[in-house]
């Protein structure tokens, strides 16, 4: 299968007719996003450009083995971030997560439709019939579909969050009267400073204004997030379907986060508690962390990440 890289990229940015503004105010902030390609050069065993749906060229993954065993192997599946209007399945954060073929897991990265494409909650919809295609095509793939967790960060910290509430199909906004193939469910999920709901600036340090009609949430909801409804807006926030059926979740975010408000976990870890108890959620607060931060993938959290998988999936 080819390594050309396709989807979103950095040229396709102007495209976007203003629906994302990740860049920092005129003076102080944070940078503008910057996106670059990881290198996938030295991983022997992967399947790239897998089409999992038919509906868009969007709906694609790629699949990377172990270089020893034979499986089935346990699966972690990466969402990308990009405040669900850029991103692309191969950029250099998967680098980071590559890193778990040397502890035995397979590693999968979805591509889904971006809110240029298409709105809530179609990014959702295609990251549940991923989940349906690899679990469908486990044995081929050489994995285990009992083995499997959810991760992703900022917009894909969002997404791993709702596919660890294991939502039964049919169950889910979209995918009402549809036939479906098989199950999306998860037994592990991993969220890292994922937005969570339409509150904004209540850590005091965020420049964002996620209100305002090109912010990358109005642009995923379809409006400014001020003239949606509460009902619409709480469809694409995890915390409403917390129930007995979610799986085990690592919710991480750090404090100094200036895009996505530490708070909006600390809301979503709180909403779990309260729903389910204790033994359903771990929180790993980074102190110091903005988002994006390179604290996430430093060896400190990285043997965190690992140990809190080898938990729930070895």
């Amino acid at each position: 299968m080819s390594e050309e890289k396709k989807g979103f990229g950095l040229e396709d940015y102007d495209k976007l007719e203003g629906s994302l503004r990740f860049d920092a105010p005129a003076e102080g902030g944070a940078p503008a996003m910057e996106m670059k390609m990881a290198d996938i050069s030295w991983v022997k065993r992967k399947f790239l450009d897998v089409p999992y749906a038919t509906e868009s060229y969007a709906q694609r993954l790629d699949l990377y083995l172990p270089e020893e065993g034979e499986g089935p192997f346990p699966l972690v599946v990466h969402m990308h971030g990009g405040g669900f209007g850029m991103g692309d399945k191969r950029d250099d954060h998967i680098d980071t997560y590559l890193k778990g073929l040397a502890h035995g897991y397979a590693i999968a990265s979805v591509e889904y439709r971006l809110s240029s494409e298409a709105i809530f909650p179609a990014a959702v919809l295609d990251c549940r019939e991923a989940f349906r295609f690899l679990r469908r095509n486990a044995a081929e793939y050489s994995i285990d579909p009992d083995r499997i967790c959810a991760l992703g960060g900022s917009a894909g910290g969002n997404l791993a969050a709702i596919l660890g509430m294991n939502i039964p199909n049919g169950q889910f906004p979209g995918e009402e009267n549809l036939t479906l193939d098989g199950d999306c469910s998860v037994q592990a999920a991993v969220d890292q400073f994922g937005p969570m709901d339409d509150q904004a600036r209540a850590n005091g340090v965020s420049f964002a204004d996620h209100d305002e009609a090109a912010s990358a949430e109005s642009s995923y909801m379809g409006g400014a997030l001020p003239t949606l409804s509460d009902e619409w807006l709480d469809k694409a926030n995890p915390a409403t379907y917390i129930s007995d059926a979610m799986a085990p979740m690592l919710v991480e975010h750090g404090c100094m986060d200036r895009l996505v408000p530490f708070m909006q976990s600390v809301n979503f870890v709180n909403a779990i508690y309260q729903k389910l108890g204790d033994g359903r959620v771990e929180f790993v607060p980074l102190p110091n962390a903005d988002h994006e931060d390179k604290e996430y993938s430093s060896e400190w959290n990285m043997n965190v990440l690992w140990g809190w998988l080898d938990k729930h999936l070895k």
